[in-house]
């Protein structure tokens, strides 16, 4: 059975997803084509992942608690998702 967590959660994102790969790429100077890629060694296809992981970690979600304002002595729960654009 495979532990594998590599799909696309929102097929939307496919799109942006392949974006970010191709922007990343030429950021580290490697020639990406449209397809199959299964030429790149395994330095250069670690170089443009770990570029991309360095844009994605700037997508965060904080949660917290805090005592509500509209009833005393109730908490309600926080949750702040931002991120980077690209």
């Amino acid at each position: 059975m495979s532990n594998s967590n590599n799909k696309i959660n929102v097929p939307e994102a496919k799109a942006a997803l392949n974006k970010l790969k191709m922007e990343a790429a030429s950021e580290v100077g490697v020639n990406l084509k449209d397809g199959y890629n299964g030429d790149l060694t395994s330095r250069q296809a670690g170089q443009i992942g770990g570029n991309m992981v360095n844009v994605m970690w700037h997508v965060r979600q904080t949660d917290f608690m805090r005592s509500s304002w509209r009833e005393r002595g109730q908490v309600e729960r926080i949750t702040y998702q931002y991120g980077l654009a690209v």
